[in-house]
């Protein structure tokens, strides 16, 4: 009775169909054609791995039995049978079995018409895998071991990542390595060509690009403490020399802007490629502190009722009633309609037992149903099994006997403990350096001591007395073991007492001589830029080559050769950590050692040469120094807080409305493409405009980079403020906004129209600036933003807003930049739409970067219209045209576009989208009743910009370079 029977579901799949009927052409039978060839075309296609299809195999097996050679005694196991190789077959290595059994590990996972056997074919056992003669008698755990050794690791996931982001820096690493040579062999001498001067600065700023591109990515999906500290020096040291090549390119084509699509065409990169990508450890050392400070900020506002929250619309009775009675109606009419199928299929059933009843019993159904559940029970359990046997030969799943030691909630722990990893390495680093303290501690201790004394009575049997206790200045101890000898040690504190005595006399004679040089100023700087001229252009030197040096150096000795092939989890190094923290230890113990061995020094020279400490005269000497070292505090820097706290000043400023939350807005959300006619427009002599890439560039150097990392922002070339002009409409608060976000910085706003009636009078403005410049410097980084700044620079003031006094900031800005040091990660942000209304040149002292934002070409307007109508929940059809759209709004800027898109796309329209697509026609009202930015207008924005100090020098520098065309013109 169940022999003739077919398992429910196993002629579901086509090719089960195709498979029971005998009748059909091979042609139809495609699983079947390997079994109609003869056996040396079958043989010679044995594959690595046979159990791609259970069944095929099965088939195989029942079609020419007698053609496979019989099995040996010794192989008569209770494993599954192996087909021998052919002796012209070559063994594949156990990288090519797993890359060909990767494929059919993710489909075995799946349950399916594979799984099951074939109508008419016998079940065959499962194929083992054909492995090396050096694998076969091993059992599953040597197998297991043996894979993890060729490379194959039981934590899939962890070696993929190690192996990829390792990979991803050692190729960022090679690229750093040969850009250091190419600087060492071109930029220390000087260049006369400008033009090959700037296209080799322009690959240098490319290829770092790439290399930092690369760098970031490894650092961000690294685990390992260690890697990440390394790649973080390199990768503080690559964004300064961006920066520093950067201030090349500008000085030298005096341009912000520069066009390299010839340079990025041969280097065969995109555009994209170019970007500036943002760190993510910007946010992520301090997501915290970030978190604590917006989280005090929202209670702030709210307590203060300036908190933005959306409004709540209030809802007439009437309204009210409609929609209790619109979802009531719902609700009734959705229990009806489940009521009436409830009925249905209750005399659906009743028919249907009816007629059973009628029929009486058929013993086949019965049969077919227990079959089927067998069957597929059999199965299933078999699936399992061989699924598991594979997965323990792969080294992916661990055999029955030790699975007991690797429990489920031991794994779970180690998950959360890699996810875990920096905080866990934080405590074991405290572990580690407490156990060194224990364990080598005494030692240290003992041998730092023993070798003070032994240079102590070196030096007296020399010198004839003891010597002096080297300062704390001077490192304590650490200049005694210095590698010299005890003479030259003596030596060189007696220098030290005299440099110090010469200083004394060169005071007075270094303050005449500056006079004097600040008369001849003028006449040495003709005569320098003479000398540059002809000597040509140089690279300046730059302060994170040693650091780029240094990070390469270490790669090379620590990283590049190590053995890792037992590191499986990729998370830290205890033995680099012990190296780290044995110097720490090592400075800690030789701080207490240096303060017992002066005592010890005293009481020898007062024993055996009877002298004594001389510390009270030492005292007054330092005392003296520091009163006349004393150097003039400006007004912002005088402490005029000394008894509030930093939240006290911090709370009063957000309640006054100085200190505002920043928008959550990322650089990404600037759209705009790149411009691929710069070079194309240099060439035929016409001055291209910058692209809105160009601009989210700069704003990515001089914003976001510096603010973000402290190294960067002590070393690399100093922009304390920035200043954004353009046209109303462009994105200059948007761009103000996502230095803040990418930054995780404080804004303050200190526009004239936020100001006005706060902090009245000279005093209370000092005040201010005070507080904001305190709580900028100990909550940093932060941005200080000044909206329409051109009205704190204003020509004349106009008569409406005489009352709002908008020069109250003109005369205290310059003193505010002054108040500002390298370490200092604050950044002053101008922004203004009508730059031509100040006066031009205290408008350019305060702010030293100045970025003309122009409107978006078509290329840039085309992606604008994209992503703000996808963005805003619409659907581009057919009937909707963006060429069309970025060509009828070309003079209107990004908020044009968008609140174009915001006024056709609302609630209601997006709604009947599904049976009303978008079309062209429907933008084109919204966009007509918004102001355009006109030519007149743009030719007044490049006509002031021409007026700025980098303007003027980039039209003498085209002057000149058509007078030398003139020249050449008339000679020939």
């Amino acid at each position: 009775m169940f022999s003739g029977q077919i398992p429910l579901g196993t002629l579901c799949s086509p090719r089960a169909r195709r498979a029971a009927q005998p009748d059909l052409p091979l042609r139809f039978k495609p699983h079947l054609r390997h079994s109609a060839l003869p056996s040396r075309a079958r043989n010679s296609r044995v594959t690595p791995y046979r159990r791609a299809n259970p069944a095929i195999a099965g088939h195989s097996a029942t079609s020419a039995p007698a053609r496979l050679p019989p099995r040996p005694p010794a192989m008569i196991t209770s494993q599954p049978a192996r087909l021998p190789l052919r002796a012209t077959e070559r063994r594949p290595p156990p990288s090519a079995l797993i890359a060909a059994t990767g494929d059919r590990l993710r489909r075995a996972a799946l349950p399916g018409p594979a799984a099951r056997p074939r109508p008419g074919t016998a079940r065959r056992a499962r194929p083992a895998v054909l492995m090396p003669s050096a694998y076969t008698g091993l059992g599953q755990v040597e197998r297991a071991s043996v894979s993890s050794r060729e490379g194959i690791s039981p934590l899939l996931p962890r070696k993929a990542e190690k192996n990829t982001y390792n990979k991803i820096w050692t190729n960022a690493q090679k690229d750093l390595d040969t850009q250091l040579q190419t600087e060492r062999e071109h930029f220390l001498q000087p260049e006369k060509d400008r033009v090959k001067a700037f296209r080799m600065l322009s690959a240098s700023y490319i290829e770092y690009l790439q290399i930092f591109h690369h760098l970031e990515e490894a650092h961000s999906h690294l685990i390992h403490q260690q890697k990440r500290a390394a790649i973080r020096q390199v990768l503080d040291g690559v964004i300064g020399r961006i920066l520093e090549v950067k201030k090349e390119m500008v000085e030298l084509e005096n341009s912000e802007f520069h066009y390299t699509d010839n340079i990025i065409e041969d280097l065969k990169l995109l555009p994209e490629d170019t970007e500036i990508p943002i760190p993510k450890y910007f946010i992520k050392e301090n997501l915290e502190g970030l978190q604590q400070r917006e989280k005090t900020l929202d209670e702030i506002l709210l307590n203060a009722g300036l908190a933005t929250q959306k409004p709540v619309k209030a809802m007439t009775f009437e309204e009210a009633i409609k929609m209790i009675q619109v979802a009531e109606r719902a609700r009734q009419g959705r229990r009806r309609a489940l009521f009436m199928k409830q009925i249905y299929l209750e005399e659906k059933r009743k028919r249907h037992t009816k007629l059973r009843e009628q029929a009486g019993p058929n013993p086949d159904d019965a049969a077919t149903c227990i079959q089927k559940v067998w069957r597929g029970y059999i199965q299933r359990k078999k699936t399992e099994k061989m699924r598991e046997e594979e997965m323990i030969f792969l080294g992916m799943s661990f055999p029955p006997h030790l699975r007991a030691l690797h429990s489920t909630p031991q794994m779970h722990t180690k998950q959360e403990d890699a996810l875990q990893g920096e905080v866990q390495g934080r405590h074991e680093e405290e572990f580690i350096k407490d156990q060194l303290r224990e364990t080598e501690g005494l030692d240290i201790r003992e041998t730092l001591q023993d070798q003070i004394g032994q240079c102590f009575i070196e030096c007296r049997h020399i010198i004839g007395r003891f010597p002096d206790y080297p300062a704390k200045e001077a490192g304590g101890s650490m200049a005694i073991f210095s590698q010299k000898t005890p003479e030259q040690v003596a030596a060189e504190l007696a220098d030290q007492r005299e440099m110090a005595l010469q200083k004394k006399s060169e005071k007075g004679k270094k303050e005449k001589e500056e006079k004097g040089k600040e008369k001849g100023k003028g006449k040495k700087t003709q005569k320098t830029g003479k000398k540059e001229e002809d000597e040509g252009w140089k690279m300046a030197p730059s302060n994170f080559l040693p650091i780029l040096e240094e990070g390469n150096s270490q790669y090379k000795a620590i990283w590049q050769n190590r053995d890792e092939g037992r590191d499986f989890l990729q998370d830290h190094d205890p033995e680099l950590i012990k190296a780290e923290k044995r110097e720490e230890v090592e400075e800690e113990i030789r701080v207490q050692v240096d303060e017992l061995m002066q005592q010890k020094l005293e009481d020898l020279k007062l024993a055996v040469d009877g002298e004594k400490s001389s510390k009270k005269k030492k005292g007054k000497k330092s005392e003296k120094k520091k009163k006349a070292g004393k150097r003039k505090i400006s007004e912002l820097e005088e402490d005029l807080t000394p008894d509030r706290t930093i939240d006290s000043l911090y709370r009063e400023l957000a309640e006054e409305g100085v200190l505002i939350k920043a928008k959550l807005v990322n650089l990404s959300d600037y759209v705009g493409e790149y411009s691929y006619l710069g070079t194309t427009l240099h060439q035929v002599d016409l001055e291209p405009m910058p692209s809105l890439a160009d601009i989210r560039q700069l704003i990515a150097l001089y914003g976001i980079l510096p603010l973000g990392s402290q190294t960067v922002h002590e070393k690399a070339p100093l922009v304390k403020a920035l200043l954004l002009a353009g046209p109303a409409g462009v994105g200059k608060k948007m761009l103000v906004h996502a230095i803040c976000t990418e930054t995780g910085a404080n804004l303050f706003n200190l526009s004239p129209s936020n100001i006005t009636r706060k902090y009245p009078g000279k005093n209370g403005l000092q005040m201010m600036l005070h507080m904001v410049l305190k709580v900028a410097k100990q909550l940093q980084p932060s941005v200080v933003w000044i909206g329409d700044t051109e009205k704190t620079f204003y020509k004349a003031v106009p008569k409406a807003e005489e009352q709002m006094n908008p020069k109250r900031l003109e005369k205290i800005l310059p003193k505010f930049l002054k108040a500002l040091k390298a370490e200092d990660r604050v950044l002053l942000v101008g922004t203004t739409s009508r730059p031509f209304d100040a006066k031009i040149k205290p408008f350019c002292k305060v702010y030293q970067k100045i970025i003309l934002i122009p409107r978006p070409d078509y290329a840039s307007r085309f992606v604008l219209w994209k992503h703000a109508i996808t963005q805003r929940g619409g659907e581009i059809t057919k009937l909707l045209s963006i060429s069309c759209l970025a060509k009828l709004s070309d003079g209107f800027t990004q908020g044009c576009i968008v609140r174009a898109v915001q006024a056709v796309l609302s609630e209601l329209r997006l709604l009947q989208m599904a049976r009303k697509p978008l079309c062209t026609a429907e933008f084109l009202t919204p966009l007509a009743s918004q102001n355009p930015v006109y030519n007149e207008e743009e030719e007044t924005f490049k006509a002031w910009y021409a007026k700025t100090p980098l303007g003027r020098a980039r039209s003498k520098a085209v002057a000149k370079s058509e007078k030398a065309g003139k020249g050449k013109g008339k000679k020939k």
